[in-house]
């Protein structure tokens, strides 16, 4: 599948999960996709928890979710500190609204509750957020990759060639 001409929005901030960010990148590069590492805070590089540094192309405050096909959201601890920047959650609400894909693995679930899309969405995420992925009205479930419509979920980094597959496949079909 080529996925060449499609646009797609990585989320980062500090404490992310290394393969959780770095796997779909990649992957998608791969497929063609062209990929902007979108930032929450500022900063032009963010730090793994590991330290492990990614740059940012962009802030999330200066893009739009008009202009991307799909916003990947990478887990770790780093979703803690995205759902504190209204202008992060504002681009995952809005390209959810406006039919784009959005995908999240592992703790990245609590930005997807921050931005109120998972009332009524059949959801997974890690399990320890599990309370919070059910209070904010998903109907959780524990499986490696879940697609509800443009919802994409995965519970950790050993689901991500599901997760993968599931994005690239989502994105061939828009």
């Amino acid at each position: 599948m080529s996925l060449h001409g499609k646009r797609v929005a990585i989320l980062a901030e500090n404490m992310y999960q290394e393969m959780e960010l770095w796997v779909p990148y990649y992957r998608l590069r791969e497929e063609g996709a062209e990929v902007k590492v979108v930032g929450a805070g500022g900063a032009r590089t963010y730090t793994s928890k590991h330290g492990y540094p990614v740059n940012v192309d962009v802030q999330a405050e200066a893009v739009s979710a008009v202009e991307f096909d799909a916003v990947v959201v990478p887990g770790g601890y780093a979703p803690d500190m995205m759902r504190r920047h209204a202008a992060m959650v504002k681009l995952v609400h809005e390209a959810f609204q406006q039919g784009k894909v959005v995908a999240a693995i592992c703790h990245a679930g609590w930005v997807l509750a921050s931005a109120g899309i998972l009332k009524g969405k059949k959801a997974t995420s890690f399990f320890a957020i599990k309370d919070d992925m059910i209070n904010a009205g998903a109907a959780w479930v524990d499986e490696e990759v879940v697609v509800d419509g443009t919802l994409i979920t995965s519970r950790k980094p050993d689901d991500l060639p599901a997760f993968c597959r599931a994005i690239v496949l989502a994105l061939s079909k828009k």
